[in-house]
């Protein structure tokens, strides 16, 4: 299973149709900043599952600002990551993600590309898909291991 990961697109659509259009996934994650580019995704390409969270740009969003769901038999925790304070450091995020035993705690929100493992759990923001960074994350799951990729769109 090929999962992308975008953060922070703030109207630029493009880098990301682009992204799915080479990668070619089965899942788009979607980590805020701005929702509506995660609804356009989901009109564009709607044979291909979008999870997405609204970031701090995304004003009057009733949707859950953290999700936790499985994909691949791997348990995700996403969120945009202003409500944990991820300027300051990833500390608060990470205790959250790993005590509600995530495989994958992904957020974005500082618009800079960051991935670690810690205790086999991947930590990733795959950076500002917007703008010009064109970041992005490509998440792979085959035979119950996990891989991450960051990628430029």
């Amino acid at each position: 299973m090929k999962i992308l990961v975008f953060s922070d697109s703030h109207r630029y659509v493009q880098p990301m149709v682009d992204a799915v259009l080479a990668e070619n996934p089965q899942q788009i994650i979607h980590l805020g900043d701005v929702e509506p580019d995660a609804e356009e995704l989901s009109r564009q390409f709607p044979m291909i599952p979008v999870a997405s969270v609204p970031g701090n740009c995304d004003f009057g969003s009733t949707d859950e600002v953290t999700k936790i769901f499985t994909l691949g038999g791997k348990k995700f925790f996403i969120t945009h990551g202003h409500r944990y304070g991820v300027k300051l450091g990833y500390a608060k995020l990470i205790n959250t993600g790993m005590t509600a035993g995530a495989d994958a705690v992904l957020f974005g929100h500082t618009h800079e590309a960051f991935d670690t493992w810690l205790d086999g759990t991947l930590i990733a923001n795959p950076g500002a898909v917007g703008y010009g960074a064109r970041a992005y994350g490509v998440i792979t799951i085959e035979n119950g291991k996990m891989t991450y990729k960051a990628k430029k769109a």
